[in-house]
This record gives structure tokens, C-alpha cells and sequence, in this order.
């Protein structure tokens, strides 16, 4: 492709992305895979950057004062020689004398923090933290999951491969790689011996302490992740029942579950049964804590939002603790670190619940992981990028009273 037909590809991508109404992820897959004849290091450069355009988006709006796409575009090429980037048939459109006018006519200014920081004020606002924020916008590792194999095996048959990967610092199942890596002609994960999943995911699913004689459902199991890590450390004892409102999202569970050998997960439309032992909620959130991985995610999101969130987890607790069976445990936990969806929403529910009781997290951690507890509180464990290098992530459980 010529240089000019790039950068086109990047405006049509960010046209679609920064309509903020899918993944851009899943519109950069799409627009990929429907454009065949697109080689590898023209694939690579669009990708890479319009990836780097979304990292900088509240800078380059704020430069270009509009959010039009063009305008945003051409603010980030304006160092570049538009005579060599734009024209052709299927080219970026050249500048027209006016778009050159206002070009050279930009003027710097200071960013507020939100901008230089690259946050929706709002959230820059509420997550109430510079450090965390500036945490977030770093990019993230690749984490893998050892799915019941040596771990050390494991690193080794990637090695092979040319994969390169180092123990994470918790979770004695996970691999971690500095670099994107791409898993499709990987034959150790079409082999089962690897799965996706985020170090924080694997701890939570550690954490949930499930044993194999335990009537247990994960209520919000999404694609599966925790659901298959339990399963595999439990090596396909027991059975862990897999539930969520929207069913077709389980859709890729077993597919999933066969590529890995799991055997033990049973997906269920309603939930009939108040006598679980566990109920675990992978509720839905925010999503905040994974803003290195989706940093287009905070432009989809509104305080609003939020707001409907927060009254979707408190409505799931309450159908938990109306199925949990007295002694039994609730383990609710968010991929966000806002606390308007975690220690908030626990709280809540805890006051009106006065049968219910935070287990002591760090004598958990303890139990469970071989490493000092790296938080500050035993009622709950907050993990992220600052504090774990991980994403960003809120785990409570809490036992129902025998009384």
C-alpha cells in the first residue's frame, strides 16, 4: 500500500472508532479481516497507528479544538509532508487551503491535567487519583493462564515457539510476555495447555477458595474465565454451575472448555435454587480497571452509566444472598476501581444485611497465594496496575451468618 492508502485506512478505522459505540478492538478486527489483500506490515501500521491516535485522543481534540475526525487526524500528521501522505486514488484526501490555513495557525496551549493525562474530566474527577490514572494509560503486558499443566513445563513448550514469557508474581498458574503476542498459530493454546486471562482474573478465581463439594454458581460468567479457572484448579472436580442474563454471551464457553479439557461447567438459563454454597458475581462494571488494555472503553462510558451500574450490582447482590444458604459465601468482584462500584456498593449491601461478614482477606491471600498481602485493607483486595501490575480489580467475600 502506498502511504497515502494507510493513512486513509487509519481515518476510516478511527471514523468508526471514535463514534464510541463499539469495541475498537472488534472494529479493527472486522475492518481486517474484510480487507484481505492488506499485507502484514501495512496491517501492523494502520493498527499500531490508530491504537496510538486512541492513547492521545483528549490531547490531539483539544490541539485540533474539534472533535471531527479529519481535524484530529490531521493534527496528528501535521509534522509529517502532506505531499507524500495524502493524494491518489485510493489516498487520504489532500489538504484544501482553508484545512492548510488553519494548520499553521493551531496555537499551543497548556493542557488541563484531565487532558494531558488523557481522561473525560468526569473520570479523571472520580477515580481521584493522578498516579492511577497515569497507571492506566500505560500499556498492559500479555498474561497467560497455565490451564492444568506444569507451569514451568509450559514456559518452556511457548520457548519453542519463539514465545518468550516470565512467572507472574501471584498467581502460580500465569505467564507474562512485555509484548502483544499473537496466539492464533500457537499450537502449546490450540493444545489446551494455555488460556487469556489477566493475572488479577486468575488471583480472583484463586481466591474464590471453591472446593469440589460445593453447590457453586458463577452468576455473571460472561465468555467463561472464571468459571474454566476454577474448573481447572479443581481439575474437573465438582460442578460449577454458569449462569448469566444475557445467555447467548455464553455462547463461546464450550468451545472454550473443550479446547482446554474442561469438562465440569454447567451453563443454566435461571437460576431456581437458593441453597448455594458459593455465589460468585463477576459483576458488571465499568470496566475502569482495564483501561491499559481498552483505553477506547472511557469515551463509551458516562456518569450516568455509572449510576445504572451501580443499581444493577446492588440488584444482583440481593438475588445472590436470597440463594446463598446460611453459612455459605458471596463473593462479589468488579474489573474497576471507582469506588462508587466497589466498596460502595459492598457497603450498602452489608448494612442492610447485617447477617453478613467480611472474611478476612489478608489470612485468604495468605491461605491461597504464596506472597505477602500487598493491601492495605483485610475487608476486601484492591489490585492494580499500581499496587500489583495488574489491571485494575475489586474482590469481597462475605459469609452469611448460621444465625
Amino acid at each position: 500500500m502506498q502511504i497515502a492508502a494507510r493513512y486513509q485506512a487509519v481515518f476510516e478505522l478511527i471514523s468508526k472508532v471514535f463514534e464510541d459505540k463499539k469495541p475498537a478492538d472488534v472494529i479493527i478486527n472486522d475492518y481486517v479481516r474484510k480487507r484481505k489483500y492488506i499485507g502484514s506490515k501495512d496491517r501492523r501500521f494502520i493498527v499500531e497507528t490508530v491504537w496510538d491516535i486512541i492513547r492521545h485522543r483528549m490531547r490531539l481534540e483539544f490541539d485540533a479544538k474539534s472533535k471531527d475526525v479529519r481535524k484530529v487526524l490531521l493534527v496528528y500528521l501535521k509534522d509529517e509532508d502532506f505531499d507524500i501522505i495524502t493524494g491518489g486514488q485510493y489516498g487520504f484526501a489532500p489538504l484544501s487551503s482553508e484545512e492548510k490555513k488553519w494548520l499553521k495557525n493551531l496555537s499551543d496551549e497548556v493542557y488541563p491535567e484531565y487532558v494531558e493525562n488523557e481522561c473525560p474530566k468526569w473520570l479523571f474527577e472520580k477515580i481521584n487519583s493522578l498516579s492511577m490514572v497515569q497507571a492506566l494509560n500505560m500499556s498492559a503486558p500479555a498474561d497467560l493462564r497455565v490451564n492444568m499443566a506444569e507451569r514451568t513445563m509450559v514456559k518452556k513448550r511457548l520457548e519453542s515457539e519463539g514465545l518468550f514469557f516470565t512467572p507472574t508474581t501471584y498467581s502460580p498458574y500465569g505467564l507474562r510476555s512485555s509484548e502483544r503476542v499473537n496466539l492464533n498459530n500457537c499450537i502449546a493454546y490450540h493444545e489446551g495447555l494455555v488460556d487469556v486471562q489477566d493475572e488479577s482474573s486468575q488471583i480472583a478465581a484463586i481466591l474464590c477458595d471453591v472446593s469440589p463439594d460445593e453447590k457453586v454458581i458463577d452468576y455473571c460468567a460472561g465468555a467463561g474465565g472464571k468459571s474454566l479457572a476454577i474448573a481447572a484448579i479443581n481439575r474437573n472436580e465438582g460442578v460449577i454451575y454458569a449462569h448469566d442474563a444475557n445467555f447467548n454471551r455464553m455462547d463461546v464457553i464450550k468451545d472454550r472448555a473443550l479446547r482446554l479439557g474442561i469438562r465440569n461447567i454447567k451453563i443454566v438459563r435461571i437460576l431456581d435454587d437458593s441453597s448455594y454454597d458459593r455465589f460468585i458475581i463477576d459483576a458488571p462494571c465499568s470496566g475502569s480497571g482495564t483501561l491499559r488494555r481498552a483505553p477506547d472503553s472511557k469515551f463509551r462510558l458516562s456518569a450516568k452509566h455509572i449510576e445504572e451500574l451501580n443499581e444493577t450490582q446492588l440488584e444482583i447482590l440481593e438475588t445472590a444472598y436470597k440463594s446463598t444458604k446460611k453459612g455459605g459465601y458471596i463473593v462479589y468482584m468488579t474489573c474497576s476501581v471507582l469506588q462508587d462500584e466497589n466498596e460502595n456498593i459492598v457497603s450498602a449491601f452489608k448494612q442492610k444485611h447485617q447477617d453478613m461478614v467480611f472474611v478476612n482477606h489478608k489470612n485468604l491471600w495468605e491461605e491461597k497465594i504464596d506472597t505477602l498481602y500487598p493491601c492495605n485493607s483485610s475487608d476486601y483486595v484492591k489490585l492494580s496496575p499500581l499496587v500489583t501490575n495488574t489491571d485494575g480489580f475489586f474482590f469481597c467475600m462475605m459469609k452469611k451468618s448460621l444465625k
